[in-house]
């Protein structure tokens, strides 16, 4: 009884996180399980995607409803993210635990820094944002890296911004579902940065995408992990729970939270997870 409520309690924390930055919540489930409850960290991953694709339901809708998320780059980049998630959870279970644990706290301790270096793009008071190589006219100069804006690439932009470097943003979404089936994450913490500091996604959209996303990739290896019982459904119950309702309060109280305080927040915990995950693993 008291595990199921401690499960709840951990699950509505790593929703309200989860929903917030993008990341799925399977940043700091994985971790609860294994580090708080003792669990294998392959059924830790196999309920954590049983997780992610709550906190995506449960965000998901609302940041459509509010015409935050661009559902059709996020569906887009979606069909390169099953693929990876699908050949990750094939292999996930071929890997020893050691050292999947040691790949996670190296995953941690990259998010960490990711998200401490992070800033907002400041506001552009013209119709479309450029990125930091296009000039004023919206297009990119004759020597700047980001790709042409072709037709296809072009439909995929938003109403005040630009999508750039799109065949880059395929490559983090096949990394995105590898590192979802393997680790449980949801592929939010390499699926927020690539949106947003390769393509020139602006933060809230791409979080609001991944939110869109995540819920597809973990559901394409969830269905490997149940087939080959790496879900525990008496801990994935409780902590699903929590996790769906913290996502619905996050995604509703986004607007109102300043993400300079989360984020910090976030580095100092998923430093301390890290650690804790490499002890676990040399100890």
């Amino acid at each position: 009884m008291v595990d199921g409520l401690l499960l709840l309690g951990g699950g509505v924390a790593a929703g309200v996180f989860g929903s917030l930055l993008g990341l799925g919540g399977g940043i700091l489930i994985v971790p609860l399980l294994t580090l708080g409850f003792g669990l294998p960290l392959i059924k830790a991953v196999g309920v954590s995607l049983v997780c992610v694709i709550m906190t995506s339901g449960a965000a998901a809708g609302v940041y459509l409803e509010r015409r935050v998320a661009n559902l059709r780059l996020g569906m887009t980049l979606e069909l390169f993210t099953a693929i990876g998630a699908l050949v990750g959870g094939l292999v996930a279970f071929l890997i020893p635990e050691r050292v999947l644990e040691i790949v996670f706290a190296i995953l941690l301790g990259y998010t960490a820094l990711t998200m401490a270096l992070r800033r907002e793009r400041a506001a552009t008071p013209p119709a479309l944002a450029v990125s930091d190589d296009t000039p004023a006219s919206g297009r990119p100069s004759e020597d700047s890296p980001a790709e042409p804006m072709t037709g296809f690439v072009a439909s995929l932009s938003g109403p005040d911004y630009r999508i750039h470097r799109f065949r880059w943003g395929i490559v983090g979404s096949l990394g995105a579902g590898l590192s979802s089936a393997l680790l449980g994450i949801g592929g939010g913490l390499i699926k927020v940065p690539t949106m947003h500091v390769i393509m020139g996604v602006p933060l809230r959209v791409a979080t609001a995408t991944s939110n869109l996303m995540i819920g597809i990739t973990a559901s394409a290896s969830a269905i490997i992990y149940l087939i080959r019982g790496g879900i525990d459904a008496y801990a994935a119950a409780p902590t699903a729970i929590g996790v769906f309702i913290g996502a619905s309060v996050g995604s509703r109280v986004a607007h109102r939270i300043d993400l300079r305080i989360l984020r910090g927040l976030f580095v100092v915990i998923l430093l301390y997870t890290a650690w804790q995950m490499l002890q676990r693993a040399f100890g």
